[in-house]
């Protein structure tokens, strides 16, 4: 499967012009500097791919897991994981009647504030399905019916808000909005979908429009924008129930584009290799597909290379090297993102979310809120865990949050309640 997008405005094909041959892959020090996302901003951290920068971690648990520094509670239902900038978290929940971006201080876990953004929901599930961004100055949160908020880190005081609806916003499926903002410089990045376009950009200070991706049509998916410059393009990868496309960040202009159908909820992230490979995957009997993009003759192309069963629902996948782990429905896998090659299969923990630091995997069960929390080594050479432990109080109701470790702390989000494990 090809499909090439002709890039025929001079200014867009100059840009081109100048690009290495074959694809170069970056996210460079300027890049990530002018994102000005700090620590753990945003949704999978600043690059987006749920690789911690954390060393010096605990290479091995002691029964009963690492020590518990803090339980905090006062959350609401929701299934929003954290984000952090400095001394603060931020995460979202339904609370106090509404669905409210809440601030944490990350030493004792003390709620610091609470910012209304509006209705609660209840759209298959009650809770906001999204994780805030920040970028130390401004918070944003996106709530399950559409409404984005933008307030300031220090006080939750609102600076503006706006609906996805005012974008034209349409969803493919009834779930409501679950995808996490992305910030890049001054902008803030969205996919409210429909036929004013599929992503949108914002000034982030303000809120206005900067352009909207009027190319690309398909409706809004579960999944989170993914950031990456190649041939010297910096664009944002877009995984849709239709499509997987980049998305020029200067313009919204549609770089390239291949055909990648998926069903029901498209929702988990994509990953990218420094060659340029896309690894994309969804359940509801869809599998996995991957894509080379490539630039040649002024133009990027997109070519499917090989495709599979594997099924990430909504837990991620992280790639470490040239390989990629995820939880496949109720297994954990390890797979060669170059040829597609399933190197090894695991119980595990059975189906879940998870996250990569300082060389091991932290794998969640989904499981009613008292599912496992696992450390394994990250290794292509086979499943090595490397000790486990179940949080206590468990909500009774899947927890699909993402663990984040970040700052030498374990953090998970169960519904009303949010633990912070120390890892050092």
């Amino acid at each position: 499967m090809k499909l090439a997008m002709n890039l025929g405005r001079v200014l867009f094909v100059l840009l081109l012009a100048a690009a290495p041959t074959p694809l170069g892959f970056a996210q460079s020090k300027k890049k990530e500097a002018a994102s000005a996302v700090p620590d753990w901003g945003q949704f999978r951290g600043p690059n987006r791919d749920g690789l911690s920068p954390d060393t010096g971690l605990l290479k091995q648990w002691p029964a009963g897991g690492p020590t518990l520094a803090w339980k905090t509670t006062g959350f609401g239902g929701g299934f929003s994981s954290v984000v952090v900038a400095g001394k603060v978290l931020y995460t979202l929940g339904d609370t106090n009647g509404a669905a409210c971006l809440i601030a944490v201080n990350t030493a004792d876990g003390k709620i610091l504030w609470k910012a209304p953004m509006g209705d609660k929901g209840g759209n298959n599930g009650a809770g906001p399905r999204s994780t805030p961004a920040t970028d130390g100055v401004l918070v944003f949160g996106l709530g399950q019916e559409g409404t984005l908020v933008c307030v300031q880190a220090a006080t939750g005081r609102e600076v503006w808000r706006k609906n996805m609806r005012d974008l034209g916003g349409e969803m493919m499926s009834g779930w409501g909005y679950s995808e996490s903002p992305l910030i890049d410089g001054q902008m803030l990045v969205v996919t409210p979908g429909g036929n004013r376009g599929t992503v949108a950009a914002l000034n982030k200070a303000t809120g206005a429009p900067v352009w909207q991706s009027g190319e690309l049509k398909d409706k809004a998916p579960y999944s989170s924008l993914v950031p990456v410059t190649w041939a010297n393009i910096p664009q944002y990868v877009v995984y849709t129930d239709k499509s997987i496309a980049g998305i020029v960040a200067k313009t919204g202009q549609v770089a390239w584009r291949a055909e990648c159908p998926g069903r029901t909820a498209v929702a988990s992230t994509p990953v990218l290799n420094k060659e340029g490979q896309i690894f994309v995957s969804s359940a509801y009997g869809t599998g996995h597909n991957a894509f080379q993009v490539s630039f040649a003759g002024g133009q990027f192309k997109a070519a499917e290379i090989y495709k599979g069963n594997f099924e990430s629902h909504h837990g991620g996948m992280v790639l470490v090297g040239d390989h990629i782990y995820g939880p496949d429905n109720g297994t954990l896998k390890c797979i060669e993102i170059k040829t597609g090659k399933v190197v090894w299969t695991d119980r595990s923990v059975g189906k879940g979310s998870i996250t990569y630091a300082d060389g091991h995997l932290y794998c969640r069960s989904e499981a009613k809120g008292g599912g496992a929390i696992a450390l394994v080594e990250a290794t292509p050479t086979g499943y090595k865990e490397k000790g486990r432990f179940t949080p206590p109080t468990p909500s009774g109701v899947d927890s699909w949050a993402n663990p984040v470790v970040f700052g030498g702390k374990l953090y998970i989000r169960d519904q009303d309640q949010l633990f912070c494990y120390a890892l050092k």
